[in-house]
C-alpha cells in the first residue's frame, strides 16, 4: 500500500519560500482547500514579504474551483479566526503565515468553519484532494474576490469586552510593546489604547523580514524589550510572535517571564472568575498544575498542539487552556490561541493581584531545560520506536512523544510537528538533576542520529 505524504504538520503546511513552499504548492493546495470548503472562504496573511506571492497563488487555486474569496488583508491569525467564527456564511479560512519561524519560511494554515484550527481528520481529506489534483470549474463558475474591511475593529472590540476595562483604565498602566514587525502592529496598539494603557513601542511597524529581531519571542531575542521595560519602569513588557497568536511577557523590573509561568498566572485570573478545568499539553511545567489546584481548579493534559488543546476544551467544557509557549485559549472569546486576548488578561492580572514581579515570587520553583536536536523527518518514527524500547522499564506517559516520569521531575522527548527537529524538555526542582537528565537524553538522541 502506497503511503500518501503528509502535508500538514502541527500548525499547517510550512516550508522555505521558493524551495518547498512555492506558488505551485499554494496553487494546488488552494484548489484542494477550495474543493473541500466550497462557498465563501476568508483569506489573510501576516507581514512576511512572501505573503503576497503565496496569497495570489492561493486565490488562483480557490477561485479556479469556484470559491468566493473574502480577502481580509494583513492581520493576526486570531483576527481571521474570529472573523470566520462570526460569519456563518463563511465556510472556513486560510491564513498564510509561518508564525514564529524565520522570515525565509512561510506557511498555509486552514481554519475550520467555527473559527478553530482545522482538525487532523479534515486536513487528511484536503491532502487526498491535493494528491488527486482537483479539476477547475467552467469559466462561468469561477469564483471572485471581495476585499473586506472592519475585521480588526470587531476583533479588538470583543477582546476589550472580555476584561475589566474600567479597572485597567483606572490603574493607569504603562507597558513596552514589541510587535516583532509582525501582524500585531495592526491590533495591539488599538487594544492598549482602548484600555487606556500608555505604550512605548518597539518593532511596531510592519516589515516582513523582521529586522528588529527574530519573530520567536524568546529571552535571547527580546533583550531590547527587557532593557526598556526595566529602564522605563513600565508595569509590563509585551512581546508577540509573527502572526500574533502568542504573547510572552517581561515583568516590572525587567525579568523575562517564561511561557509556563504566564500560563499559570493567567490560569489564576480565569479561576478567580469561575472555577473549572484548565487544559494544557504534557510539555507544560508542573507549576501550572500546582497553581491551578491551589486556585480551586482541575488540570487535564493533552498532546502538544493548540488545535488538540482547543478541541479537548470544547469536549469537556474547560474554562481556559493553553500551551507553555505563550499560546493561550479563552473559550468565551474563541477556541484558538490569541496573543491580543492573552495580553489583555495579563493586564487584568496586574490589576487583580499586584505587580507581576511580586506574583512571580509566589510561584513554585521548577527548573526547566529545553533542547533542540536537528533530525530529518524521515528518521523521527524509527528514533521514537528505539527510545521507547530503551525506556520500557521506566514510568512513561505516551500522550505525545515519550515522557519519562521521575519522583522529582520528568523528561519529555518529542518530534516537532513543524520543523525537522526533536525537542527535549527536562524539569525538576533540582537544577542539577534537570540539566543531568537533559544531557542524558540529548546524548541518547545523538547516538541514534550518528
Amino acid at each position: 500500500m502506497t503511503m500518501v505524504p503528509r502535508l500538514f504538520g502541527t500548525n499547517g503546511v510550512r516550508g522555505v519560500v521558493n524551495d518547498d513552499m512555492d506558488v505551485n504548492l499554494a496553487l494546488r493546495l488552494g484548489k484542494a482547500i477550495g474543493r473541500f470548503m466550497g462557498g465563501k472562504v476568508a483569506l489573510a496573511t501576516d507581514t512576511r514579504t512572501s505573503g503576497a506571492m503565496l496569497k495570489h497563488a492561493m486565490i488562483a487555486g480557490l477561485t479556479a474551483v469556484g470559491v468566493e474569496v473574502m480577502d481580509l488583508g494583513v492581520l493576526p491569525t486570531p483576527a481571521i479566526q474570529y472573523y470566520v467564527k462570526l460569519h456563518d456564511d463563511v465556510k472556513g479560512g486560510v491564513m498564510i503565515t509561518a508564525s514564529h519561524n524565520p522570515p525565509q519560511f512561510n506557511g498555509i494554515k486552514c481554519i475550520d468553519g467555527d473559527g478553530t484550527e482545522m482538525p487532523r481528520a479534515k486536513e487528511e481529506v484536503i491532502e487526498d484532494y491535493y494528491q488527486s489534483d482537483v479539476p477547475c470549474v467552467s469559466w462561468d463558475q469561477v469564483g471572485g474576490v471581495q476585499k473586506v474591511s472592519g475585521a480588526v475593529e470587531r476583533y479588538v472590540d470583543d477582546i476589550v469586552s472580555r476584561v475589566d476595562a474600567e479597572a485597567i483604565r483606572k490603574a493607569k498602566l504603562k507597558v513596552v510593546l514589541d510587535c516583532a514587525n509582525g501582524a500585531a502592529v495592526y491590533t495591539m496598539p488599538l487594544i492598549l489604547d482602548r484600555l487606556g494603557v500608555r505604550a512605548i513601542t518597539l518593532n511596531s511597524d510592519a516589515q516582513g523580514k523582521f529586522p528588529g529581531h527574530p519573530s520567536e519571542p524568546t529571552a535571547e531575542n527580546l533583550v531590547d524589550l527587557i532593557s526598556l521595560t526595566r529602564e522605563s519602569k513600565a508595569h509590563l513588557g509585551i512581546a508577540l510572535d509573527g502572526d500574533a497568536d502568542r504573547s510572552v511577557f517581561v515583568a516590572d523590573g525587567g525579568e523575562f517571564v517564561p511561557g509556563d509561568r504566564s500560563l499559570a498566572l493567567v490560569s489564576k485570573v480565569m479561576l478567580k472568575k469561575k472555577k473549572g478545568t484548565v487544559v494544557t499539553p504534557v510539555s507544560s511545567s508542573s507549576l501550572v498544575e500546582d497553581v491551578v489546584r491551589k486556585a480551586g481548579g482541575m488540570l487535564v493534559y493533552t498532546a502538544v498542539g493548540s488545535p488538540i488543546v482547543a478541541r479537548k476544551m470544547m469536549e469537556i467544557g474547560a474554562i481556559f487552556g493553553g500551551e507553555e509557549n505563550g499560546g493561550l485559549i479563552f473559550p468565551e472569546h474563541q477556541y484558538c490561541r490569541d496573543g491580543g486576548m492573552t495580553a489583555a488578561k495579563m493586564l487584568e492580572s496586574i490589576v487583580f493581584f499586584g505587580p507581576l514581579s511580586e506574583q512571580l515570587q509566589e510561584l513554585p520553583v521548577y527548573h526547566v531545560e529545553k533542547r533542540k536536536i536537528v533530525c530529518s523527518n524521515q528518521q523521527k518514527e524509527e528514533i521514537m520506536r528505539s527510545l521507547s524500547e530503551r525506556c520500557a522499564q521506566d514510568r512513561l506517559d505516551c500522550t505525545d512523544g515519550l515522557k519519562v516520569l521521575f519522583d522529582d521531575g520528568w523528561v519529555l522527548i518529542r518530534p516537532s510537528g513543524t520543523e525537522p527537529i526533536f525537542r527535549i524538555y527536562s524539569e525538576s526542582r533540582d537544577p542539577g538533576l534537570c540539566r543531568e537528565r537533559a544531557d542524558k537524553f540529548e546524548v541518547m538522541l545523538l547516538e541514534y542520529l550518528n
